[in-house]
């Protein structure tokens, strides 16, 4: 235990800067807004980039762990659907955030506590999750926001506009070619993209921290119960099994259980905003979530790492 707490620890630190100097107003609003806008385009797609650009995926087990993301991540969309057509009292809104709420995850914080706990091969291994989950998610919340967000757009093509010009996607499509060509990360664009991408936790992290808003937590029990009991119940225990049945261990495995066991993106609440979602309920869910996180991935991490 001493272990997990010690990798988790200057994640927490740097999350609660974040919050404290956004309550003191240390920087203006705007400058929060803008830190999240350049670490969602411009430090994380560089990290993602660089990681995935020079990952090799001779001998990694990238089959094993592209199913056990695609089982988890549909796993939990499809209990959430069936759970919402099947008698669920919360409006279209309410439930695209409830959605985003049980499938995404915050690539800051796995990341993070992949490199804790598993220095250069975490981060590798953390990437090559973050690059299979983050298309399937965005695909899946994209969609949900489709058919349930009240700024719904008819047909297929917005929606595909909408995942293919997302720059997490982008970024990933362009590292995954990198690697599968055998060109890598050329000459001086790797010291570049490292020097880039060496900001993106950090600055991820502190962002967290400024949108956590704890105050907006009540009133909204219900949602934050059903996506909390969906991302630190259903997809720990579906990772588990799944990774069982595929016999991955190792740095794999534990990457695969780290990005299974993190709250809720903070970019969720984005998306919300922008297409139609209950944003009052996914600030809640995202605060909650990320509290909570630091309480229960303790105990996750020491039945699964």
């Amino acid at each position: 235990m001493s272990d997990i707490a010690m990798a988790l620890a200057p994640i927490l630190v740097l999350i609660l800067i974040g919050y404290s100097l956004k309550r003191s107003h240390f920087l203006p609003d705007d400058a929060w807004s803008g830190m999240e806008k350049l670490t969602y385009f411009v430090l994380f797609p560089a990290l993602l980039v660089r990681t995935l650009g020079n990952q090799s995926l001779a001998g990694a087990p990238w089959s094993a762990m592209l199913l056990v993301v695609v089982g988890t991540l549909l796993l939990a969309a499809a209990l959430l659907i069936a759970w919402r057509q099947f008698g669920a009292a919360v409006d279209g809104a309410t439930f695209t955030s409830i959605f985003q709420g049980g499938v995404r995850f915050n690539t800051y914080i796995a990341l993070a506590v992949a490199q804790a706990f598993f220095v250069v091969d975490g981060l590798a291994m953390g990437a090559v999750t973050a690059g299979f989950m983050i298309v399937l998610i965005n695909l899946l919340c994209i969609s949900a926001f489709a058919v349930w967000g009240t700024r719904s757009r008819k047909g297929w093509k917005p929606i595909i506009r909408d995942v293919i010009g997302n720059p997490l996607i982008l970024a990933c499509a362009l590292g995954w070619l990198l690697s599968l060509s055998g060109i890598g990360v050329p000459g001086i664009a790797e010291d570049i993209l490292e020097i880039i991408g060496r900001a993106a936790l950090p600055f991820g992290l502190l962002a967290v921290g400024a949108a956590l808003k704890p105050e907006a937590v009540r009133g909204h029990i219900g949602p934050i119960l059903v996506s909390s009991i969906i991302q630190f119940g259903l997809k720990p225990t579906a990772t588990a099994l799944l990774i069982v049945v595929t016999g991955l261990s190792g740095v794999p495995a534990g990457a695969l259980a780290i990005c299974f066991m993190v709250p809720t993106a903070p970019s969720a609440y984005i998306l919300a905003r922008q297409l139609g979602g209950d944003t009052a309920a996914m600030a809640s869910i995202i605060t909650f979530q990320t509290l909570l996180a630091f309480l229960v991935m303790p105990f996750i991490a020491l039945l699964l790492l």
